[in-house]
């Protein structure tokens, strides 16, 4: 990827750039899915979070969850969900505009003082085009989505999965799979809003070893 690219992947509709990465391990909690669902899922947030180099806990300590996934198959559902608008408190507004777009996904982020991700909350209208993804290609989707603050805009074109045609599975695409270890590495800030962070990210890109002559 050109460093050009990858800004573009953090760069907003309103032309800001905001990158945050996770600052705490992830605990996770499932709403809405039966149990062979639920380890696919699981499954996703572990891979991905390897990825990264990233730990996954059971509980947060101020928290207890911080990635709440929840499945559904209408907006008006959260509005009904107890104490969600305790979390949420912009809860029915937000579900009123959910349904004028008839959206059927959407990601909330909160953060810490220093900018990193501190929860997330990811919520999936089960619509027709949604009930006919596999799986585990919408687990491996949202938590590649939830991993990082990605800009608005950054998978509208090009989705971060692809098939491989020898088998025909989804995967992660590499270079996607890059920028997501890069964006973990040891040296870099948990959060950025100045474009010239996406030069530091391209400087740590995983990169073949280089052969000997």
């Amino acid at each position: 990827m050109t460093p050009e690219e990858i800004e573009t992947l953090f760069t907003r509709a309103d032309g800001s750039y905001a990158f945050a990465r996770w600052g705490r391990p992830i605990a996770p909690v499932v709403f809405g899915v039966e149990d062979q669902t639920l380890k696919v899922l699981k499954g996703a947030i572990e891979a991905v979070a390897t990825l990264a180099g990233h730990s996954v806990a059971e509980t947060d300590p101020e928290l207890g969850a911080n990635l709440m996934v929840f499945f559904i198959r209408d907006w008006q559902e959260l509005v009904d969900t107890p104490n969600l608008d305790r979390l949420i408190p912009e809860l029915n507004g937000l579900v009123t505009r959910l349904q004028a777009a008839e959206a059927n996904q959407y990601r909330i982020f909160r953060f810490d003082e220093a900018g990193a991700i501190k929860a997330c909350f990811v919520f999936l209208r089960m619509d027709a085009a949604l009930s006919e993804v596999a799986a585990d290609v919408l687990a491996l989707s949202q938590m590649v989505q939830s991993i990082l603050l990605w800009s608005d805009t950054a998978f509208r074109s090009q989705s971060p999965l692809a098939l491989l045609p020898e088998t025909g599975a989804t995967v992660l695409r590499p270079e996607i799979a890059g920028l997501i270890q890069a964006a973990y590495h040891g040296t870099l800030p948990p959060s950025a809003t100045d474009a010239a962070h996406a030069l530091r990210l391209y400087a740590r890109l995983p990169r073949p070893d280089a052969k000997s002559s």
